[in-house]
């Protein structure tokens, strides 16, 4: 039970808290989806030419992974200090750096200016943003699901979700139009710049959105805690409180292995839908147009955008494991049946391809920020909810349009994809199938002492209860 200092807002400021969380995650994804969307259409061009066209888009996608290589250190990184700090000055930092590279990208020279540099400088940038992505996903949802309204948890969490679809909503609708006003060579020649620097805007939009929150009440409480523990305690107990990483490990390993099985089939699932799709409906093997494909993705990120919270409110009445069970026996199920829709070479099929795998792909997406919220205690909850995000990411995300893309190289069928995502839905099956149900924890009691107000509890059973492996 929360004292008056530590209450949750009136439900009035909660759609401004979620605004802001929401506008911040919708900038980050595009530009993060930006690169993905410019990668799969003409970086291997402009980065890396001479090459077979296929090859160029793997060299591409290659550079697409950095950025996934980046964010588990960025996760480490922002999830210690937003344990030690708060969670809204690190977000602040982490839409500046991601603004600040997706813009300098925008001004890069290309492989045709200044040789083998470019895609050097390409790298490094594309560095940055997975840096920042790495640290900005776990305050986002931290910041909605540490304000209050334990009851609608999985509904408000899912909103800053919605960022991914919104943010590629915008780069696949930015680009869509280029390609549709532009001839290829001027989409080539400079096109392709303006939605790079267009970033440099929404970070201000998403800046003065952002600095108007305040930071998170069950962060201040715990933070007003610790304080007293380590003045009660002294150094030991100081130290122990800098090191937010170490408790994940000691106290949470079983639910950051849980939170990286779950995110397999969801972040493989996913950029072979969105990102991969692009390359192999506009291969030789199908045959369709960049402008096809991208209103593709285009219609399917609109209905995408529309299910998150729908699936997050279910969440909140059958549980979080029930949705995300249902996600990944949905997108494995589909594998097969959307690439045969694809290979049909008609549009409406490939949208049909595309938005059912994201409807399943959100009843995992959903219910993600409440589940890996509740998992872990507030002072090791950004760090150890960034870390089992971020962390799968590499084995994940990141080599899933790069693995696709040589599948389909070596194999020129579509049938070894398929198993790929079947074989990553079973992963997730599995480590979803073996964790607690969470719907049911207060995020104020998730801590390694009980608060002063709450019924006495042993000391040693009742950290175990509430801070452990999904207890």
């Amino acid at each position: 039970m929360a004292s008056a200092g530590t209450a949750p807002p009136p439900p009035a400021n909660l759609p401004r808290i979620v605004a802001a969380s929401l506008i911040g995650t919708t900038i980050e994804w595009y530009d993060f989806f930006l690169y993905g969307s410019a990668a799969a259409l003409v970086f291997n061009k402009l980065f890396f030419p001479g090459s077979d066209p296929l090859v160029g888009t793997l060299l591409s996608f290659l550079t697409y992974a950095v950025g996934f290589a980046a964010r588990p250190v960025g996760a480490l990184v922002f999830g210690h200090y937003g344990d030690r700090l708060g969670r809204k000055k690190l977000l602040v930092l982490s839409l500046l750096m991601m603004g600040g590279a997706t813009c300098a990208i925008g001004l890069l020279p290309t492989h045709a200016t200044v040789g083998s540099a470019a895609p050097v400088l390409l790298t490094a940038l594309r560095l940055i943003q997975g840096f920042a992505l790495g640290g900005e996903w776990g305050g986002a949802v931290l910041l909605v699901s540490e304000h209050g309204d334990a009851r609608r948890r999985g509904f408000w969490a899912s909103w800053p979700q919605t960022g991914a679809p919104a943010g590629q909503l915008l780069a696949t609708g930015v680009l869509s139009a280029l390609t549709a006003l532009l001839s290829d060579d001027a989409f080539e020649s400079w096109g392709w710049r303006v939605p790079f620097l267009l970033s440099g805007v929404l970070v201000l939009i998403g800046l003065w959105i952002r600095l108007s929150v305040d930071e998170s009440p069950v962060f201040k409480a715990a933070l007003a805690q610790a304080e007293a523990r380590k003045a009660a305690a002294g150094r030991d107990a100081a130290t122990a409180e800098k090191m937010p990483l170490v408790a994940v490990l000691r106290h949470h390993w079983q639910d950051v292995l849980v939170a990286m099985g779950a995110r397999m089939a969801e972040n493989i699932s996913y950029y072979v839908i969105t990102a991969f799709v692009l390359v192999y409906a506009t291969s030789d093997h199908v045959g369709l147009g960049k402008q096809t494909a991208l209103n593709a993705v285009l219609i399917a990120s609109a209905v995408h955008f529309a299910v998150i919270p729908a699936w997050g409110a279910l969440s909140d009445r059958i549980g979080r494991r029930p949705v995300y069970l249902l996600g990944a026996a949905g997108v494995g199920a589909w594998a097969f049946p959307s690439f045969l829709l694809i290979d049909t070479e008609d549009f409406s099929a490939l949208v049909l391809a595309v938005t059912v795998g994201l409807i399943f792909h959100g009843a995992m997406y959903a219910p993600q920020a409440a589940f890996f919220s509740e998992m872990f205690a507030t002072r090791m909850r950004y760090s150890g909810a960034s870390i089992g995000a971020q962390f799968s990411s590499v084995a994940a995300g990141a080599p899933a349009p790069l693995i696709a893309t040589a599948l389909l190289a070596d194999y020129d069928s579509a049938t070894p994809i398929a198993l790929y995502v079947i074989a990553a839905a079973l992963l997730t099956l599995v480590a979803v199938g073996a964790a607690k149900e969470t719907r049911d924890r207060d995020l104020a009691s998730v801590e390694p002492a009980a608060a002063p107000s709450s019924p006495p509890v042993p000391k040693t059973a009742g950290h175990r209860a509430r801070s452990g492996s999904g207890q």
